[in-house]
């Protein structure tokens, strides 16, 4: 039976939302709405450890926002995850006091390793009747302030690992210059990697036969290597770029100035700012695992928290 339901998914750059009808039975998704927002709910979290007083009214803003649509719409089951930001945060009794108000429902802080399971669910749900999509498969999900690793086949995970290495983190913490110094990229890079090796030592990515990428970082980089006149998931979802092409984007993006790269065609204002340490993440791990080619994924945890309410003991992964 169909269940009309909401998905909400904080992380440390954005907000997103997704309405969805979903019946487990037959395996479908459907989309009502889907929509984002840029809040950087992560601003100076890694510096500072708290939620910002901006960042939480631009959050609240957004979630009201989303609040009226999920009312329209009818759906009559609602969750919402915070991730990265929010683990870090001291503060975060003030961010789920105050999302509890204007949602009506408490936010559930997912740990790193939740945060994968629902990505990889979101992910692979669908990908039987993709060709070239053999498992297993080896997602990755680039956030703001972390980046999560899953393996797993025929909607089983096997392992997953988080690492604190997000877009909006190693901007912060590393690309403070426009554009950021070769110095800057260097301990960017240093960073990156050892990040990755710790998650390679709880993710055996060796097994994996395919690499399936998540996140705005990762479809933007896809966006760009396909030469894309304007944003189009239709043409995004599914993509393959291969890695030596993901290199070349990460790379120019790394030598652009802000303004240079505001002037891209599939540029969202707010990630303009934190594509290169992005680009940067993603290109360090195909480099270090080794895969030749990434399949873009427009499907990720909002898909999982869907399916989660749709039939939370028959849902893809679980």
């Amino acid at each position: 039976m169909t269940r009309r339901v909401a998905a909400i998914d904080c992380g440390t750059n954005s907000i997103r939302l997704l309405v969805a009808d979903v019946d487990p039975e037959r395996g479908t998704l459907t989309d009502v709405d889907r929509r984002m927002e840029i809040v950087r709910l992560g601003q100076g979290v890694d510096t500072t450890g708290r939620l910002a007083p901006e960042a939480l009214d631009r959050t609240m803003h957004a979630l009201s926002d989303y609040a009226a649509v999920i009312t329209r719409l009818g759906a009559s089951d609602v969750r919402m995850v915070a991730t990265s930001a929010t683990r870090d945060a001291a503060n975060a009794r003030e961010f789920v006091r105050r999302v509890t108000a204007v949602l009506g429902t408490a936010p559930e802080v997912l740990s790193g390793d939740e945060e994968a399971r629902l990505s990889f669910t979101g992910s692979t749900a669908e990908l039987d009747g993709v060709p070239s999509a053999e498992p297993p498969n080896l997602v990755v999900d680039i956030g703001g302030g972390s980046t999560e690793f899953v393996l797993g086949a025929a909607g089983t995970v096997s392992a997953a690992a988080s690492v604190d290495i997000g877009c909006v983190r190693m901007t912060e913490r590393h690309l403070r210059s426009d554009p950021p110094s070769p110095e800057q990229i260097a301990a960017a890079t240093a960073d990156i990697d050892a990040a990755v090796g710790r998650a390679a030592a709880m993710v055996d990515a060796d097994q994996a036969h395919t690499l399936v990428g998540l996140a705005g970082s990762v479809t933007t980089v896809a966006g760009i290597a396909l030469d894309l006149p304007a944003y189009d998931s239709a043409r995004l979802h599914h993509a393959r770029v291969a890695a030596a092409e993901v290199h070349a984007v990460a790379t120019r993006l790394l030598s652009l100035s802000r303004a240079e790269r505001a002037r891209i065609a599939v540029m969202h204002p707010g990630r303009v700012d934190v594509i290169g340490a992005g680009a940067l993440i993603l290109d360090r791990i195909m480099s270090l695992i080794g895969l030749a080619e990434v399949l873009v994924s427009e499907h990720d945890i909002l898909d999982g928290i869907a399916w989660s309410l749709a039939a939370p003991q028959t849902a893809p992964g679980r």
